[in-house]
């Protein structure tokens, strides 16, 4: 007997004295394809199509194959398909559900792909038609609720997820999705929280539940009222929410945030030490930054502790208490931080997001010539920078009775040896968060200055020096790294001018390094741990003097020209008068100090001396603002950037969502029989 083989929906035999034969499904396909109703000869015609197993290529390609005229003359019978789909997902029978699903996708996709061409036909019209969009959409959401919230098969939920996915990423800018209009109206919020509520669903489904709802957040967010926006802002207690799904006691400290911190942080982790693409973790980023942005209660969430074994368990230790305060008002309680249980185990670490979040960055931070990793890097300083707004996260960071040991990647450098784990400190973990930024700093001086990123991560530290002044946070921290790593960076900026003055106004960011400096002259009194520090600050300033006096005549010299630099430049002169005076004050004590001992070379405790003998005769000028900042506001600063990145995801999303993740083999097994 002749051996069958099947290709693209044709059995054909070995022998080539006959014709290939057609699948049955195939055959019922073209029979859609035509302009006649298959109804019409074949009564039981939309019954049998859903026994048949999908043959998505097929189906996705004959839909390519037609060009827009063609389609218009089969609308009919595409809309009569596209609405026996949605009514077969009510159906009992899963496999009927199961080939409903995928039919949905292929149809979706393939009318979808025909609309890049000039067909000039409307998606809407052509899948469902204008008189039953909205009706057809509304059974077709609820039905994927059901699905969804349903304790069946875990499959099915995966299959709704993948459609969902298939329906927001087929066009590029998801806001040019017209049919999202209908998603909006139709909100499936409530189902993507209980899948994230619930951990078994979460291990199976959490990643496409997490992409899903970050796409869906950015659909037209800053044009229209996004109710995944609204809904995602307000959550005060997802355990509240969801208590009627929940039937062990041990659940009940479950919920959205919970869920997304134990999740992203186990993708972050395996990113980190696995190193596969960045790009993958795109969508889980922008998942977080909306969380951390949207909603100032998920910052109890990752101060949430846990021991480490390998920070891909569930958080052990109680949730902390949400504050029932509404957003904008006054930040939670630092009391809350208290109720944190952190374990006494001298040999485990705890940890928690916020930590394995920073070591994330810490190597995603480090190469920034890939465009992808240039974005997710730039996201990172993001999120950092919406934490250093936080009251309540800056409470718990500078939190002196919860320190943690974070083991940042630090790149290799000829100059500088690697730190042993083992000799890591437990700190604030401010601490790391300005590791972290030193660490950038230090790092990045290169050809290809990556300006933007420079520019946010002093902001991240001016922010948390404003944080300290106001509270009077005298943290432990080796201030001299950084003051170091920012006179190294002026001088970078010095040596390469006319490079970087090219591409970018440097200036910016000079007055920035120059201000940090100025609110350690200034306010350092408040928020150095000790006096021998604010004497370090001065030795610093006194000891790389040249560097300031460079970057004066640089400055001055671009300042009096009629250049375009010039006002920018001006502003930095103003700013490096107190700089100037520290300077001016101190060097001929010191030189006169050195005359009259007879030393040649005086050493550091000489020299801090002389400052702590001569504090008393400087005069310093007061400057406004140093302890003020522009609040983040994405709208009108960083809508390009994410709407770009959105476009990335969703084609990310989209090229992943292959014919293999569809065709679901261990789905048609686990239903092979119809009860």
């Amino acid at each position: 007997m002749a051996q069958v083989e099947k290709r693209g929906g044709l059995l054909r035999k070995s022998s080539a004295s006959k014709k290939p034969l057609k699948e049955k499904v195939v055959l019922m396909y073209d029979e859609i394809f035509m302009t006649e109703d298959p109804s019409k000869c074949s009564p039981r015609f939309w019954e049998e199509l859903f026994l048949m197993k999908v043959n998505l290529e097929y189906l996705e390609g004959k839909l390519e194959s037609l060009d827009g005229e063609e389609l218009m003359k089969i609308k009919d019978n595409i809309n009569c398909l596209f609405q026996h789909c949605i009514q077969a997902l009510g159906e009992e029978h899963p496999i009927r559900v199961v080939n409903a699903l995928q039919t949905l996708c292929a149809l979706i996709r393939g009318v979808h792909q025909k609309n890049k061409s000039t067909s000039g036909f409307d998606i809407i019209n052509m899948l469902m038609g204008f008189d039953k969009a909205e009706l057809c959409m509304k059974n077709l959401m609820e039905s994927l609720d059901s699905l969804l919230c349903a304790e069946g098969s875990e499959s099915l939920k995966s299959l709704c997820l993948k459609l969902l996915l298939c329906l927001v990423t087929v066009t590029d800018n998801i806001s040019q999705n017209t049919i999202l209009e209908y998603v909006m109206i139709n909100s499936i919020f409530e189902a993507i929280l209980q899948i994230l509520s619930h951990p078994p669903s979460r291990r199976e489904h959490g990643y496409d539940a997490v992409v899903l709802l970050a796409l869906l957040v950015n659909y037209r967010k800053y044009e229209s009222v996004n109710p995944y926006i609204v809904k995602l802002s307000i959550i005060l207690d997802v355990s509240f929410l969801f208590r009627q799904y929940k039937d062990k006691e041990e659940e009940h400290q479950s919920g959205f945030f919970s869920a997304l911190t134990n999740m992203v942080g186990s993708m972050f982790i395996a990113d980190a030490h696995e190193k596969i693409s960045v790009q993958t973790n795109e969508a889980i980023l922008l998942a977080l930054y909306e969380a951390v942005h949207l909603n100032r209660n998920f910052i109890t969430v990752l101060a949430q502790s846990h021991p480490e074994m390998g920070l891909v368990t569930t958080p052990v230790s109680p949730t902390p208490t949400t504050p029932a305060t509404p957003l904008g008002t006054t930040p939670p309680s630092s009391d809350v931080i208290s109720s944190v249980e952190l374990s006494l185990d001298a040999d485990v670490q705890t940890s928690n997001l916020l930590i394995t979040f920073l070591k994330y960055s810490s190597i995603v931070m480090q190469d920034t010539k890939d465009e992808h990793r240039l974005h997710s890097g730039k996201l990172c300083l993001i999120i950092l920078t919406c934490i250093a707004e936080d009251q309540y996260a800056n409470a718990f960071l500078h939190d002196d009775n919860m320190n943690f040991r974070v083991n940042l990647h630090r790149m290799p450098m000829r100059h500088r040896k690697k730190a042993a784990d083992k000799n890591l400190p437990c700190r604030p973990l401010v601490c790391a968060v300005l590791d972290l930024m030193v660490e950038f700093i230090v790092t990045h001086m290169m050809k290809e200055f990556p300006m933007d990123l420079y520019v946010r991560c002093v902001q991240v530290v001016h922010k948390l020096l404003c944080y300290q002044k106001k509270c009077r946070v005298r943290l432990h921290y080796t201030w001299r790294e950084l003051w170091s790593a920012l006179i190294n960076l002026l001088k970078f900026l010095m040596s390469n001018e006319t490079v970087l003055l090219a591409k970018h106004n440097i200036f910016t960011l000079t007055l920035m390094i120059v201000n940090l400096f100025n609110m350690f002259i200034t306010y350092g009194d408040t928020f150095l741990p000790t006096p021998s520090s604010y004497d370090e600050l001065y030795y610093e300033i006194i000891r790389m003097h040249q560097s300031f006096d460079n970057l004066y005549c640089m400055v001055l010299r671009l300042s009096t020209n009629a250049g375009q630099w010039k006002e920018a430049a001006s502003k930095v002169t103003h700013a490096l008068v107190n700089i100037r005076a520290i300077v001016s004050h101190f060097t001929p004590k010191i030189e006169s100090y050195a005359a009259v001992n007879h030393i040649s070379q005086l050493s550091e405790e000489q020299v801090l001396e002389v400052v702590r003998a001569n504090y008393d005769t400087l005069t310093l000028k007061l400057q406004d603002g140093l302890d003020q900042y522009e609040r983040y506001s994405e709208q009108h600063k960083e809508a390009a950037f994410f709407k770009e990145l959105v476009r990335s995801i969703s084609t990310n999303v989209r090229r992943n969502l292959a014919f293999h993740t569809l065709s679901q083999e261990a789905l048609l097994k686990e239903f092979s029989t119809i009860s």
